[in-house]
C-alpha cells in the first residue's frame, strides 16, 4: 500500500531550504547584497534578533547560518530550556574562545524568556564570548529587556507574499521525494494560500494533509472542497496574548471614533475569529462610549453597558451579533471628547495648584457648631430659584470662574453648551 511510504518527517521540515538561494521570501534582508546575507556568505556574524510572524522563516534563517557558519551552533527553545542550559553553553564558549573559535547560540521564541533568563545572557554577548540569534512572533519592545535590545541587531521579517507561497509551493512538488512521485492533477493554490495566512509552515501542512486524505485517488485533485474538508477554517495570525491582539483592537477603537462602522465590524470579525474573549471587546466600548462619544450621545454608554452585559450573559456564538450591534451603533454617533478632556483639565488643576479649603458656603452643617462657626451660611439652595439655578460660586476663591468641560456641538452636546451658556450669563462660562 502506498500509505506505508507516507513519511513521517512533516513536508514542511523535509523541504526545509538549506542555502539561501533556496530560500523564498524575505529579499530585503537576504536578498543580493543586503546584510543577513552578506553576513552568512562572509561568516561575519554579529548578534541579532529576527522578529516576525509564524511561518516566516525565522527558523529556517538560523538552520541556514547553522549550516555555513565556521562556528560551534547550539539552538534552544525558551518553552523547555532555562538559565542552567544556558550557562552550560556559555561555558562551553568560554572554552571556544580560548581555543579561537566563535560560538553561536540560537534561541527559539526567545519573549518567552523571563527577565532573569534574559539576563543570563547579557555579559556573554556584551564581550562576545557568544553570538546571540533570537527568534521571536512578539514585538522585542515589550518582550525583550532593554539591555539586550542593545546589544543586538533587531531585523523584522515581512509576511510571505503570494508569490513567495508559491514558490514554497513550487519547490515542494518538485523536490519532495514522496510528493513528487505521486499524480497530483489539481490544486486550488488561491483558496491554500488563502487557508494558510501567509504561514509557510501552514501551507505545507495543510498541503500534505490534503494529499494524505486523497492518496487513494487517481490522479490527486487538491480541490477547495478538499482543503475545507482537512482545515475547518482559516490560519488566522492573532495571539490574544502578543502585540496582535494590541494592534487589533486599536484599529477596531480608531475605526469607531474615526465613524467607520464597516471597518469596525472587519476588526471585531478579526478578533473573534482569532478566539479574542468577547468580554474584553465589550469592556472597550464601554470605555469608549464615554471617552469618545460622552454627551453627544449619552444613550451610547447606556447601550455599551447593556451590551457588556448581555454579552456575559449570552455567550458566543450569539455574542457576536450584540458586540455587531453594539460597535456599529458607536460608530455612528456623534463624537466627543469633552468629558474626557474635562476630567483631564480638572486633574491637571488639582496636581498643579494647592489643594485650597472648601468655600465655608457649600460646606454641609450637621452639628451646631458648625453652623456657627460659619459652615454652609449664604448656601443658595438652586431649587428655590427660577429654573432651579442661581449662579453661584462653587469653586475654591482661587478657581472661580474655572471652566474644565468644553462642550463640542456635536449632537446632543449642543443642546448641553446652549443651556449651560444660558444659565452662566455674568461668569462668561460656556
Amino acid at each position: 500500500m502506498i500509505k506505508n511510504k507516507i513519511p513521517q518527517t512533516p513536508l514542511a521540515e523535509r523541504v526545509r531550504p538549506k542555502t539561501i538561494d533556496e530560500f523564498a521570501g524575505q529579499e530585503a534582508l537576504l536578498g543580493k547584497g543586503k546584510p543577513l546575507r552578506l553576513m552568512i556568505e562572509n561568516d561575519t556574524l554579529s548578534s541579532f534578533i529576527l522578529w516576525g510572524a509564524p511561518g516566516t522563516g525565522k527558523t529556517t534563517i538560523a538552520k541556514i547560518i547553522a549550516a555555513h557558519t565556521r562556528s560551534d551552533f547550539y539552538q534552544l527553545n525558551a518553552v523547555s530550556s532555562g538559565v542552567k542550559d544556558i550557562r552550560s553553553i556559555i561555558d562551553t564558549a568560554e572554552k571556544n574562545r580560548v581555543n579561537g573559535k566563535r560560538t553561536i547560540l540560537f534561541i527559539d521564541e526567545i519573549h518567552r524568556f523571563n527577565k532573569a533568563q534574559q539576563d543570563a545572557l547579557l555579559h556573554s554577548v556584551e564581550s562576545g564570548v557568544l553570538t546571540l540569534i533570537g527568534a521571536t512572533t512578539e514585538n522585542p519592545s515589550f518582550e525583550v529587556i532593554p539591555a539586550l535590545r542593545s546589544r543586538a541587531r533587531i531585523y523584522i521579517l515581512d509576511e510571505l507574499s503570494k508569490s513567495d507561497l508559491k514558490a514554497i509551493l513550487d519547490a515542494a512538488l518538485k523536490k519532495d521525494e514522496f510528493l513528487s512521485g505521486l499524480s497530483i492533477k489539481e490544486i486550488d493554490e488561491e483558496f491554500l494560500f488563502y487557508l494558510s495566512g501567509g504561514d509557510a509552515r501552514a501551507l505545507l501542512s495543510v498541503l500534505e494533509a490534503a494529499v494524505v486524505q486523497e492518496i487513494d485517488s487517481a490522479p490527486i485533485r487538491i480541490t477547495k472542497e478538499v482543503l475545507e474538508n482537512v482545515v475547518q477554517k482559516k490560519n488566522i495570525i492573532y495571539d490574544k496574548a502578543g502585540e496582535e491582539h494590541y494592534n487589533v483592537i486599536s484599529a477596531f477603537i480608531k475605526s469607531i471614533r474615526g465613524s467607520d462602522p464597516d471597518a469596525a465590524l472587519y476588526w471585531l470579525a478579526r478578533m473573534l475569529e482569532g478566539g479574542e474573549d468577547p468580554l474584553f471587546i465589550a469592556r472597550r466600548m464601554v470605555v469608549l462610549a464615554s471617552e469618545d462619544i460622552g454627551n453627544a450621545s449619552p444613550n451610547a454608554l447606556v447601550l455599551a453597558e447593556a451590551a457588556f452585559e448581555a454579552v456575559d450573559k449570552i455567550g458566543m456564538p450569539e455574542a457576536r451579533i450584540i458586540l455587531a450591534q453594539c460597535a456599529t451603533y458607536l460608530a455612528s454617533s456623534p463624537k466627543s471628547n469633552a468629558s474626557y478632556m474635562g476630567i483631564e483639565n480638572a486633574f491637571s488643576a488639582v496636581r498643579n495648584n494647592p489643594l485650597y479649603p472648601v468655600p465655608l458656603h457649600i460646606r454641609n452643617a450637621p452639628t451646631k457648631l458648625m453652623k456657627d462657626i460659619g459652615y454652609g451660611k449664604n448656601y443658595k439652595y438652586a431649587h428655590d430659584f427660577e429654573n432651579h439655578f442661581v449662579e453661584e460660586n462653587y469653586f475654591p476663591e482661587e478657581l472661580k470662574g474655572s471652566q474644565f468641560y468644553f462642550p463640542s456641538e456635536q449632537g446632543q452636546e449642543k443642546k448641553i453648551k446652549e443651556w449651560l451658556k444660558n444659565l452662566w450669563k455674568k461668569m462668561k462660562k460656556y
